[in-house]
Parts: structure tokens; C-alpha cells; sequence
């Protein structure tokens, strides 16, 4: 039987990226293109949407490409993005308005302060499961109208489009004929009620955030519409869109109520499988819809490091201590320990469960005998730690998982994930398929075009690379742990409410 093809495209935080995939999971082409970040002021990131767009491009017609070279056609595409992240474009001529902002950017934190301080925030939670953050795409979408005089008028001429990501690439590739969403990139806007699945009036007049800009919201599996026969050569069917944390969550079969996936990228995104429940976290852990299939929603309950990755990068880059991330384990293994040394990467803030904007990074415990090894490791270790801090969070709202999958570029280092399965004290299990992403988005594809006919059929798909198990005794550990909490206390107060949810680690 001849091969079929589900393309993913995932556009992410430092790069764009186009996979083909065989309905059995087979890798059959992919690329990758970076981009660089712009960094305007302090706590400030914004992209360039028309450079996503030109890497999303160029990275999909170079698969296209490949393909037809090889005659496998294109059964559907699925579409997964970097979440948050918030563009403004002209219906009209599609030409944005202002850079996207970014999910790390933090230029918002006064105005969400405001809305704390009037009250605001219960009711969005019980709306959104979600926390007046910078965070999130409504504070963005405001700052937009505030600050850009063509966003208001586009506004008032009925002309002005908000969304994510992927409405705004869904828009480029169908040439202006869809403006569309799928439920989980909806659900992280602060504008969105998960509950009854509709975009929410009230929430709308608190941010100031006009209905009618915002894309209609479909299921993960639904017509996203086709892409233009003048854009890509052909017109194919986008059939599967998902935010890159639910698509991992997909690709690595987390189907079941309480399975849980960690994803390392730019930042670390941990994610449980609530079912039909929307869970009121306690501990500052964020409610979330994993997927939205049939008009069924599966909830999530979702934990945010906003820095994983781009420490390893700001290290790379930033400090010049090493010269390629593939160094990183050699380098890191080179020292038995960091030698006291504590990296809190709160370049852009600090995410769940301490929701602190003002936090900014230090590395503490340095002495003269401190080496670059030791600072390396440090900085892998501060998304270990972060991890626990969420596991701890997750513990204190009743559900302790037993096991952590894992993927996303970090996972391919070994030490790293044993010293995750040391720290949070349960086994780490990598999958043999890495891309768990994009292969979450084309399977969401598969299934919104028959290739797949259930959940089951993509469960069946998945299996372990490898186990990592605790190693260290339990004293080392809650002492190491210790050490990380009396690190963030130098960058942002450890609060009461933190200490609730800290304390299961003394």
C-alpha cells in the first residue's frame, strides 16, 4: 500500500519546523529554521510575524518539495505553535499591525497588578482556569490597543484580527479566507470561558478586547480549512491544530486521566491529564483545556517554567561557556556537582508556582574555586529543580503522578534526565519517538482526516526509548532542594502561599 504523508508544522519560540510523518509514525522528512529574538527593553520579547511566516514558508514547500519527489502524497496538515504568543493584522490587507509579542514577555505585569487589585482575578480563574499574568495573550492584546494608533483604527473599521499564532499562519496559508482557532490555543488567551467554550463578554469588556477581532474556535481535529493552490503549489486540507504543550501531550499518547508529559524547550511545560474535570488548582498550577475532539473537552492541569531551554541558550550565547548545546552533557558530567553554585534563571520572571514577573536570574554560591562546569550544571539543574517545585505544586492539589514522560531537546541528554528521575524521586521515561510535538499535531491531523479512526489507534503507536530511575538517597536530595528554595528567595520572596506549597520539600 502506497505511503501517505501527515505534515506538521510547528512553529516554536526559536524556530520554525516542517515534519512529515508516516501514519505509523515514521519520520520521513523534516527541516528546521531559526530565528532570532528581538529583546526591545527589560523583560521585553517580541518576533517578527512576517519572519514566522517567511520560516514557515520555506520550511513547508522544502517538505512539499521532498515529497513530491518521492511521491508520497499529503494526506492533511496539523498545525502546532508556540503559545500566548500574540499577533494584530489588517483583515483587510493581512499586514501586521506590531510585532507578535511573545508568551515570555512581561511588559504587562502593572496593567494584570491593576486587575488583581480591582478584583478581577477570582472570576477569570473560575472562567479560564487561568491567573492574571503577562503570561497570557489578553494583557498582550490590550497593550496592542493601547500603545498601536493602527490598531484602534483598524478596530473601529472592523478590520483588526487578533491571534495566535496559528490563526495567523491558518490565515496566511488559506490567503485571508479563514480566521480560526482551535480550543487549547483559545483557552490560553484569559479571554476564553473553558467551561462553556465560548469566548467570554465579560472577560472581553475587562481587557478591553473587541468580540469581534477574535477567530472562531474549533475542535483539535476540525476543517481548518485549505491551503491556497498559489501558497503551496496545492491545496491540502488543515485538519489537526493544537498548542504546542496539548500537542505534546497528544503526541506522547496522554489520553488517560492522570498521565503526565514534561516538555523541554525554551521554556518547561508539565502537563496532567484531568479528564472531563476542569481542576481549580491551590497551588497556583494552571486549569487548561488538553483537547477538544467531537465536542468533548479533556481538561488539563498544567505547570509553566518559563525559562528551560533558553537557559541552556543564555549560557551558550550569552556567557560564551560553551560553543554548541550537543557539549552540554559532556561538559555538565565533567564535575560530580556544582560545587554549592545555584543558576535561578528568572530572565523574563519566574512562572508557576511563584507567578512573579519582577524576579530577575542569579547565579549564587559562587566562590574562587567555581568553574564553568559547575555553572553549566547549575544550569541544567535549575530546570530539574523547577520541575519538583511543579511536581510539589501538583502534590499539594492532590495528585502525586508516579511517572514522568518526557521530551522536547533537553530530553536527549542523558545526565539531565537522570538527575530529574534523582530530584522529583519517581522513574523518567523518554519515548522512542522524540518528536512528540509535531507528531502530536499530525496526529491530530490523522484523525481529523480518517487516516486515524481513534485515540486508540495513536496510543497504540507509542512506546519507551528509555528509563531513568532514582538514584539518590533522599537526605542529598531534600538538601539540594533546600539550597534551590534559599536561591529563589534571593530573586523573588518566597511568599506564604509558596511556602503552602513548598513545604512538602522542608
Amino acid at each position: 500500500m502506497k505511503t501517505v504523508a501527515l505534515l506538521a508544522i510547528d512553529q516554536g519560540t526559536s524556530s520554525s519546523r516542517a515534519i512529515a510523518f508516516s501514519p505509523q509514525g515514521e519520520i520521513l522528512e523534516s527541516v528546521q529554521i531559526p530565528f532570532e529574538q528581538i529583546y526591545p527593553n527589560s523583560g521585553w520579547v517580541e518576533h517578527d510575524p512576517e519572519v514566522l511566516w517567511a520560516t514557515v514558508l520555506s520550511a513547508t514547500r522544502w517538505i512539499l518539495e521532498k515529497l513530491r519527489a518521492r511521491e508520497v502524497p499529503v494526506a492533511a496538515i496539523g498545525v502546532t505553535n508556540q503559545r500566548e504568543t500574540t499577533i494584530a493584522w489588517n483583515r483587510r490587507t493581512g499586514v501586521p499591525l506590531y510585532n507578535a509579542i511573545v508568551w515570555q514577555d512581561r511588559r504587562t505585569a502593572e496593567f494584570c497588578r491593576e486587575l488583581e487589585r480591582a478584583g478581577h482575578e477570582p472570576g477569570l480563574t473560575a472562567k479560564t482556569g487561568l491567573r492574571l499574568d503577562p503570561y497570557f495573550s489578553a494583557t498582550k492584546m490590550a497593550w496592542i490597543l493601547r500603545n498601536v494608533p493602527d490598531a484602534r483604527a483598524a478596530s473601529a473599521r472592523g478590520e483588526l484580527a487578533f491571534g495566535t499564532v496559528d490563526s495567523f499562519l491558518i490565515w496566511r496559508l488559506t490567503a485571508g479566507r479563514h480566521h480560526v482557532t482551535d480550543a487549547t490555543n483559545a483557552s490560553r488567551t484569559a479571554l476564553f470561558d473553558v467551561v462553556r467554550n465560548r469566548w467570554d463578554p465579560e472577560l472581553c469588556s475587562t481587557f478591553g478586547i473587541p468580540e469581534n477581532g477574535l477567530p472562531l474556535v474549533l475542535d483539535c481535529t476540525d476543517n481548518f480549512g485549505e491551503t491556497d493552490p498559489g501558497i503551496l503549489g496545492a491545496s491540502f486540507p488543515i485538519c489537526g491544530v493544537a498548542g504546542d504543550q496539548q500537542s505534546a501531550l497528544v503526541g506522547q499518547a496522554g489520553f488517560s486521566q492522570g498521565d503526565v508529559k514534561s516538555t523541554y524547550g525554551t521554556g518547561a511545560f508539565l502537563m496532567l491529564n484531568t479528564g472531563e474535570k476542569l481542576v481549580e488548582s491551590r497551588s497556583r498550577l494552571l486549569g487548561t483545556i488538553a483537547y477538544r475532539m467531537n465536542g468533548r473537552t479533556t481538561y488539563a492541569l498544567e505547570g509553566s517554567i518559563l525559562s528551560a531551554g533558553a537557559t541552556i541558550q543564555w549560557l551558550r550565547d550569552g556567557l560564551g561557556l560553551f560553543t554548541a548545546a550537543g557539549e552540554v552533557e559532556a561538559l555538565a558530567g565533567s564535575v560530580s556537582d556544582t560545587g554549592g553554585v545555584y543558576l535561578v534563571p528568572a530572565f523574563t520572571g519566574l512562572g508557576a508556582p511563584y507567578w512573579d514577573p519582577d524576579a530577575r536570574g542569579a547565579i549564587v554560591g559562587l566562590t574562587r574555586a567555581s568553574e564553568r562546569a559547575q555553572i553549566v550544571r547549575a544550569g541544567l539543574d535549575s530546570v530539574v529543580y523547577q520541575t519538583r517545585d511543579l511536581l510539589d505544586a501538583m502534590a499539594a492539589d492532590g495528585v502525586a503522578p508516579g511517572l514522568l514522560k518526557v521530551d522536547g531537546g533537553m530530553a536527549r541528554n542523558a545526565l539531565f534526565l537522570q538527575r530529574l528521575a534523582d530530584v522529583l524521586a519517581i522513574p523518567i521515561r523518554r519515548p522512542k519517538l522524540a518528536e512528540a510535538t509535531a507528531w502530536g499535531a499530525a496526529c491530530l491531523a490523522g484523525l481529523g482526516c480518517g487516516v486515524f479512526s481513534s485515540i486508540e489507534d495513536i496510543a497504540r503507536l507509542w512506546s519507551a526509548e528509555a528509563d531513568f530511575r532514582p538514584r539518590l538517597d533522599a537526605r542529598a536530595r531534600e538538601g539540594q532542594i533546600k539550597g534551590w528554595h534559599r536561591a529563589v528567595q534571593r530573586v523573588g520572596p518566597i511568599g506564604a502561599a509558596d511556602q503552602k506549597v513548598l513545604q512538602t520539600t522542608g
